[in-house]
């Protein structure tokens, strides 16, 4: 009988073992991004879909370029960053970025957007888009002092066009991605921002990108942090970004996948 009872408690033993083996863990590491907010409409829906499939917990933080930028340059760290290929590469050098990691996720370029349904204004030429600014009531773009590429760009635009006093008035400044928020609720006419900003928004749509030379894209990318404490999970990520459901998704938010 004691040979009976031992022999069953080995049997359960293995069994348990066998079933602790096969359950998956909670999550099998936390993974800290650091994002540019141009990626935020496609990161919103695929970190679910990355955190099922992997396990993997994503810890997101949000900022523009230049602000991620400074704050890796003064310490702060993640797994996995996604800012301007430029920024990328500029920290490459300064050792904040893991030698051979950055890979290009897309790109989007600076766009117009307005409400869905309104007459798309005519931007079609530098003088067209001119008037059309000029036209406008009202108009909404990041903050340049923020650091959002969009609005250190586009006030660039506005000077060069000799318009920059007679926007001033009109001129509706967000900290980051909120232009087409504000286009889509009608609080104002007109929004300046990355194409994939505007074009994930419901209720607002793109007209287009800025006329000629003054057309400005931005490529994206993705790279690992230097002192990462799972270098494994953050290449996963990279993958699930750049593969098959990550540019799917991408295209969707009105970028163009690598």
């Amino acid at each position: 009988m004691g040979r009976f009872f031992s022999r069953r408690a080995a049997l359960t033993a293995a069994l348990l073992l066998t079933l602790g083996a096969a359950a998956p863990a909670a999550h099998a590491a936390d993974v800290k991004v650091m994002s540019t907010v141009a990626l935020t409409p496609a990161l919103g829906e695929l970190i679910p879909k990355f955190e099922s499939g992997s396990g993997n917990k994503l810890i997101v933080v949000y900022s523009t370029i230049a602000d991620l930028k400074k704050r890796i340059e003064a310490g702060e760290t993640a797994d996995v960053m996604i800012l301007s290929r430029a920024a990328l590469e500029g920290l490459l050098t300064q050792g904040k970025v893991a030698e051979g990691s950055i890979v290009n996720v897309g790109s989007s370029y600076v766009a117009v957007g307005v409400h869905t349904g309104a007459p798309k204004p005519d931007i079609s030429t530098v003088e067209k888009l001119k008037a059309t600014l000029l036209a406008a009531k009202s108009i909404s773009y990041a903050d340049p002092a923020k650091g959002g590429a969009s609005g250190v760009y586009f006030a660039k635009v506005i000077d060069r066009l000799g318009i920059a006093d007679q926007m001033k008035s009109k001129t509706v400044l967000v900290p980051g991605a909120e232009a087409g928020e504000l286009v889509a609720k009608g609080e104002v006419v007109m929004g300046v921002a990355q194409a994939s900003e505007i074009a994930a928004v419901p209720g607002a749509q793109v007209v287009g990108p800025l006329p000629g030379d003054l057309n400005s894209a931005i490529v994206f990318a993705v790279g690992i942090g230097s002192t990462s404490k799972d270098p494994a999970a953050a290449r996963s990520l990279i993958e699930f970004l750049t593969g098959p459901a990550g540019s799917a998704v991408l295209k969707s938010k009105g970028m163009d996948p690598a």
